[in-house]
């Protein structure tokens, strides 16, 4: 996909503001509605098989699975939700997680064992790693958190188990629940549909299957996660002294009801008496003082140019002062990045989203090195350096090609500078050299 960008010049910046114009719209239309360009099928798939009937209990499995390239559940991680369409339904046992209420259990006070929970809506959490050994399950005691499905493939799923009881009917379709809910900010989830029955080979030579299985699908939008965004960019470049800024108000402005900073450096009170973070609970970002007032900038330089590469430090860095963003990612759209060459201290996978065009790519961190941002402070960043060839017929420094053409910080779109404060080439400060030589010259002959 062509660059606006290329389009620079003084007859045209009318035209090339009015194309980045449509295509903010466009890209904020779209994730406002859940779908993303970059990762068109991404989604959360919450899948419910029913696996064994005595008398009027079930025995079924939930699985959730990550089906995000970049983006993951962090902690606090998922609180499953939902409600039950018979007032009876409760559910007898656990493993793998836990209802966060018991509810109100007194109508089967006779029985030998009270229900792990009687809510009409129950409230599930995952186990912490650790759990008791006799009440984990296959896949379960993350906390809730969920890996991307490039970042660690093998702990995208999340699983457990649960014995649930119904009152008055034996129709299976009435104990599948309604209103399913991720508890996790910008998710939105969709009715349970019925699926072709899971199958299984415990042992690779007979298949079993489940006697019903059903899907839920949850999709995340931006939008609906915060009214602003949660990070900006910064771009330099070695040819340049102008060092451009991320926007002002990028995610919020000084002054404004609402926003809290801390200028760099301060020992304030506040700091003591900040919300301590809950399990379970995530608490509101308090950012550096800043024009920007983003919790993360991730800043572009253009470091050298040699003969056939060229390199590009990226360095991102926390301005939140209560949080640690752990196994972070980062997506960057740039056309060169498909001649990669090499790269300094940050994982690197390509996203081919539109078949054989290769401009996008995703970073993180290296496991127990640098894939955790600490909060605000000298260790609050992460960087790294990445050389790339110089691809004839495309390459160039003019009219900013050199910079990313969307960023995105753990699935969300950062702000970028305005195309027309990219630096420069410096062209005009070359051709005004020769006239200040000559002036100077000048004044020294006249001088003596």
């Amino acid at each position: 996909m062509m660059s606006p960008l290329f389009l620079f010049g003084a007859q045209r910046s009318n035209a090339v503001l009015f194309i980045i114009f449509i295509s903010s719209l466009v890209t904020s239309f779209s994730l406002s509605y859940g779908y993303d360009s970059l990762d068109p099928y991404a989604n959360i798939t919450i899948t419910w098989d029913f696996r064994l009937q005595t008398g009027s209990t079930y025995d079924i499995k939930v699985s959730i699975y990550n089906f995000q390239q970049f983006r993951h559940l962090d902690r606090p991680g998922w609180k499953l939700s939902w409600i039950w369409k018979d007032d009876d339904q409760v559910i007898w046992d656990m493993w793998g997680a836990e209802a966060m209420e018991q509810g109100n259990c007194s109508k089967f006070r006779s029985s030998p064992q009270l229900p792990h929970c009687c809510k009409k809506q129950p409230v599930i959490i995952d186990f912490l790693p650790g759990a008791p050994y006799n009440k984990q399950f296959s896949n379960c005691c993350k906390g809730g958190e969920l890996s991307s499905m490039i970042q660690d493939s093998s702990k995208f799923l999340s699983a457990f188990q649960m014995n649930v009881g119904f009152g008055k009917t034996n129709n299976i379709t009435e104990v599948m629940p309604t209103n399913f809910t991720l508890g996790i900010p910008g998710y939105t989830c969709g009715d349970a549909f019925l699926v072709l029955p899971t199958r299984s080979s415990p042992d690779g030579r007979r298949w079993v299957q489940t006697l019903e299985t059903w899907n839920v699908t949850c999709m995340y939008s931006q939008f609906r996660a915060s009214p602003s965004p949660k990070c900006c960019v910064s771009l330099s470049a070695f040819y340049n002294s102008t060092i451009v800024p991320c926007p002002k108000c990028s995610c919020g402005c000084q002054g404004l009801p609402g926003a809290k900073c801390l200028k760099s450096g301060e020992k304030s009170p506040h700091l003591l008496e900040l919300p301590r973070a809950r399990e379970n609970e995530e608490v509101p970002p308090l950012v550096t003082c800043s024009q920007h007032l983003c919790p993360i900038r991730v800043h572009w330089h253009v470091k050298q140019s040699y003969k056939e590469y060229w390199r590009v430090k990226i360095t991102i860095t926390n301005l939140n002062f209560v949080k640690n963003y752990s196994s972070w990612s980062l997506v960057v759209q740039h056309p060169n990045l498909r001649s990669v060459t090499q790269l300094f201290s940050f994982n690197y996978h390509p996203l081919n989203a539109y078949g054989n065009i290769n401009d996008t790519g995703m970073f993180w961190g290296i496991k127990s090195y640098n894939d955790m941002l600490l909060a605000s402070g000298q260790s609050g960043n992460a960087q790294s350096e990445m050389l790339l060839h110089k691809d004839p017929g495309i390459f160039t420094f003019r009219e900013g090609w050199a910079f990313p053409r969307r960023i995105s910080f753990n699935g969300d779109e950062c702000v970028m500078p305005p195309p027309d404060e990219y630096p420069t080439l410096p062209n005009s400060a070359t051709t005004s050299r020769p006239s200040l030589v000559f002036f100077s010259f000048l004044i020294l002959a006249f001088v003596f």
